[in-house]
């Protein structure tokens, strides 16, 4: 019988933001088809730090995902946005972090109103229009 072995099916969890970055990549690309551009030379990111996406794993996998597209070469820049809560209690947003359990880390009052930390969003396109500079 020959020996068994086992493949790893994420590579240093880059599998999930691949999938998260070929999605980024199609969208610049329709936009980039649309302007006429040549090129991209940049891609902003917003990234909740709740979104389930992590910003090192968005980095290592942006070269495989932009390869022979467009986007390859373009610098991609990513914008950490901290997760927050709506407290009624405190009436102010309060922080919190991937251990959030549904109340707020000022006052202990139930919150489930999650306002910031879930983005994933692409905010801008650098993109390269013959003609304009």
């Amino acid at each position: 019988m020959p020996p068994r072995g086992r493949v790893r099916a994420c590579h240093h969890g880059r599998v999930h933001e691949l999938g998260l970055l070929r999605s980024v990549v199609t969208a610049v690309e329709k936009a980039a088809g649309e302007a006429g551009a040549t090129g991209v030379q940049a891609v902003g990111l917003q990234v909740g730090t709740l979104s389930g996406a992590l910003p090192e794993a968005l980095e290592g996998a942006w070269p495989i995902a932009t390869a022979h597209t467009v986007v390859d070469g373009a610098r991609l820049e990513i914008e950490t946005v901290p997760a927050a809560v709506w407290c009624p209690t405190c009436a102010a947003e309060q922080p919190v972090d991937e251990y959030y359990t549904l109340t707020c880390p000022a006052c202990g009052t139930p919150s489930g109103a999650l306002v910031r930390g879930r983005e994933l969003a692409v905010t801008f396109a650098d993109l390269d229009i013959p003609g304009h500079d």
